[in-house]
């Protein structure tokens, strides 16, 4: 079901709701029920808007019993269209996307429920050319449009230095990717039709450096 009545932030907690759902699955079984309670106070958010934001795709709970965690996992999963393989291509195989390279393939190899799976590997290094990362080798940035076509890659991860992240957001889309997560500590400008979420650690880290105490933000003595 889709409609554009759902916003962005809606969309962004159902993710949340599912590793819930995960963990409960793995530590109290698929049979496990919980309340619209137990899974807000999970998540952080009131059980008034764990209903509210379900409720745009169906009716899921049963009053007086509560959800039951693996239909409602299933379902999530479908809304997310991680029931099925999306295939990803990441640009940029420094240290950070070395590290999420590794961490994605093994998961993919490893849980048979986790459907994001990385295929392809770019970078403008040929000294890193042919080198394969658990199995997926790393090629220039000119095979881009071929492999997404081929490979039927649906998302890409840019992992680049910020002055290239314009430029490589904009292959990709040249080459068919309509997903982008972009790690590049830069602003991207791509197609309205063109889906993009920044995760800049920097930033983060700076806000979270705001709530520090003042004897926490003094320097440490030698």
């Amino acid at each position: 079901m889709r409609t554009a009545k759902i916003s962005d932030a809606v969309v962004r907690r159902l993710p949340l709701y599912l590793r819930i759902l995960d963990q409960l699955a793995v530590h109290e079984g698929p049979d496990a029920s919980l309340s619209s309670q137990e899974l807000g106070e999970r998540a952080g958010v009131s059980p008034a808007l764990v209903r509210k934001d379900l409720a745009w795709f169906g009716e899921f709970g049963k009053q007086g019993v509560g959800y039951d965690v693996q239909y409602l996992r299933t379902a999530l999963r479908k809304i997310l269209h991680l029931d099925k393989e999306i295939r990803i291509a990441l640009a940029g195989v420094g240290n950070l996307g070395l590290a999420l390279a590794r961490y994605h393939r093994r998961r993919y190899l490893s849980e048979p429920e986790f459907h994001l799976h990385i295929v392809a590997l770019f970078d403008n290094d040929p000294a890193k050319w042919g080198e394969e990362i658990d199995g997926v080798p790393i090629t220039p940035m000119s095979q881009m449009p071929e492999m997404v076509r081929r490979l039927g890659i649906r998302m890409g991860i840019i992992t680049v230095p910020a002055e290239a992240a314009q430029e490589v957001a904009n292959q990709m889309v040249r080459s068919g990717v309509r997903l982008i997560l972009n790690f590049a500590p830069a602003t991207l400008s791509l197609p309205e039709h063109v889906h993009v979420a920044t995760a800049d650690l920097s930033v983060e880290l700076q806000r979270l450096s705001y709530y520090l105490d003042e004897d926490e933000a003094s320097p440490v003595p030698h």
